[in-house]
């Protein structure tokens, strides 16, 4: 089977745009795209983020018991991550985690730009679990609803664009994308951003393969997620 892309959130369109940055991140790979149709329209915040946690988990049994290869959860928030790792056969990765691993690797100071400001201390308290907060933070909102980001993404881009520059000039030397809508707006915020970006699904996909590689070490290259 393939590495599946799992968008706790209802919306179809979210689920397509993580999907096609998966599929660029690592060309080659399987990928397929799952939404949760039983989730919140959005995530912004903790409410949200527990109602779409019994949906989430039904898939993420599912993709585990159909021989996904590895599973990511496309919330920046890392929703029912521990759950998830517990109930699944394969690796499980959330794309705030691989975001904060990621950017920790690239980057001495790295600050987070999110949308709203409910979401700042899930994504504050997510870097402290895994014990990131000295490389990792401030965590910043931009005010951007995630629904705006697909309906209204050039207003998006100008505040991201402000936003990122904010947190260099306070002397972040990379900044991390804190929500898996803002993939459609990532090619346009790095040919304006002065320091490196990190999106968490692209993140995710290129650490899910890794994680695959090495729980199949004699496995070659060119056969992982493909299913074969």
């Amino acid at each position: 089977m393939s590495i599946v892309v799992i968008n706790p959130n209802a919306t179809v369109s979210m689920t397509r745009a993580a999907l096609e940055a998966a599929r660029r991140a690592v060309p080659g790979v399987a990928f397929e795209g799952w939404t949760s149709h039983d989730g919140p329209p959005v995530i912004e915040g903790p409410e949200d983020g527990a109602a779409c946690v019994p949906p989430l988990l039904r898939l993420v049994e599912r993709a585990s018991e159909q021989g996904a290869e590895a599973i990511i959860i496309a919330c920046f928030d890392d929703t029912g991550l521990r759950k998830a790792r517990a109930l699944a056969r394969c690796p499980v990765i959330g794309i705030g985690q691989a975001a904060f691993h990621t950017a920790a690797l690239i980057a001495d100071r790295t600050a987070v730009v999110t949308t709203v400001r409910a979401a700042v201390p899930v994504i504050e308290a997510n870097i402290a679990v895994l014990g990131l907060d000295r490389a990792v933070g401030p965590v910043r909102a931009s005010g951007i609803r995630v629904a705006d980001l697909e309906h209204d993404p050039h207003a998006a881009l100008s505040i991201l664009s402000i936003e990122i520059d904010r947190a260099v000039s306070e002397g972040a030397d990379a900044v991390i994308l804190g929500c898996a809508g803002m993939v459609g707006v990532i090619d346009a915020l790095r040919a304006r951003s002065p320091v490196p970006l990190v999106e968490g699904v692209e993140a995710a996909a290129w650490l899910a393969h890794a994680c695959i590689a090495l729980r199949a070490p004699s496995c070659p290259a060119d056969q992982i997620g493909s299913g074969s």
